[in-house]
This record gives C-alpha cells, structure tokens and sequence, in this order.
C-alpha cells in the first residue's frame, strides 16, 4: 500500500468512529488527515518526477557510455602510422620537441623553448637510411619514430640526428 491509499484508510477508521466533525477531537483528526493527504499527495508527485530524472540519467549515461567508447576504443582502428610520435630537435637552442601527425600536417611548428619557426621539409617522402627499411612517413628523416624498424641508422642530414 502507498501512502495514497494508506491516508485514504485512515480516512476511512476516522469516518467508523462517529466522531462528530464538529466536536474537539473530530476537528483534530480531520485536521491531521488533511495534513497526511496533503503529504502523501507531494510525495506521489516527487516520486513521478524522480522516475522521470532517473529515466533521463540513464540515458545520459548511456551516452556518455557511447562517447567514452567512442573517443577511447575507436583509435585500434585506426593505422598504426596515425600514432607515430616524432621527435625534433630544435637548430637554434636544440630543445628536443615531440610531435604527431597533425602537428606535421600543418608544415610547421614554433619552437616553444626559443619561439623559433621550424618548417618541415616533405620532399623526401620515401626516405631510405641505407638500412634496407623503408622510412615512408614524410618527415625527410629528420624525426625519430615510436616504432623500431630494428635498424640502428643514426646518420646526420642537416644537422640533425635520425633516430630509430
């Protein structure tokens, strides 16, 4: 039984005691019925809106859900070359800077220890080392990739050293 219906059998107990409504105690009780129904009523409300709430959280969760799968799971589809980290050092103060492929996109990034403009060179798109492993990922060999091709190619080429 809710309290609805339990307010409502009280209701009921009062009106078999023939309690006059006029009289001291009858007034009291009605009083006190009125107040329960009252009560029960904004407790009834509170519950509807509650389900609607927890209807609407759950859905909420159930879309972030989607999105934490999304943002988190969808990166094992993606190629391995996608989350390639290079490395470059800086010519003028020699500050060794980590970039991904977006940052090498843009043909260019500012050095953030001396503020100077490094540019990046993409001509030499099938860069080979003389390993016999094909370094085909556009940064003209100057970077050092997150991969090992299991060569150990450490030449020189503008100053800067390659690393795998």
């Amino acid at each position: 039984m809710n309290l609805t219906e339990k307010t409502a059998y009280l209701k009921g107990l009062l009106e078999g005691l023939n309690l006059k409504k006029d009289s001291d105690e009858g007034k009291l009780f009605n009083a006190i019925i009125d107040v329960l129904d009252d009560m029960a009523a904004s407790v009834s409300d509170m519950d509807e809106e509650l389900d609607v709430i927890n209807e609407e959280l759950d859905a909420i969760g159930e879309e972030l859900t989607d999105v934490e799968d999304a943002l988190l799971y969808d990166d094992e589809d993606e190629d391995e070359e996608d989350d390639d980290i290079y490395s470059v050092i800086c010519p003028t103060c020699g500050e060794e800077i980590y970039l991904d492929e977006s940052l090498l996109d843009q043909g260019g990034v500012k050095c953030p220890a001396c503020g100077e403009e490094l540019e990046f060179d993409f001509s030499a798109e099938d860069e080979d080392c003389g390993c016999g492993h094909h370094h085909g990922h556009g940064c003209g060999g100057r970077h050092r990739h997150d991969h090992d091709c299991g060569c150990d190619c450490g030449e020189e080429e503008d100053g800067e050293e390659e690393q795998e």
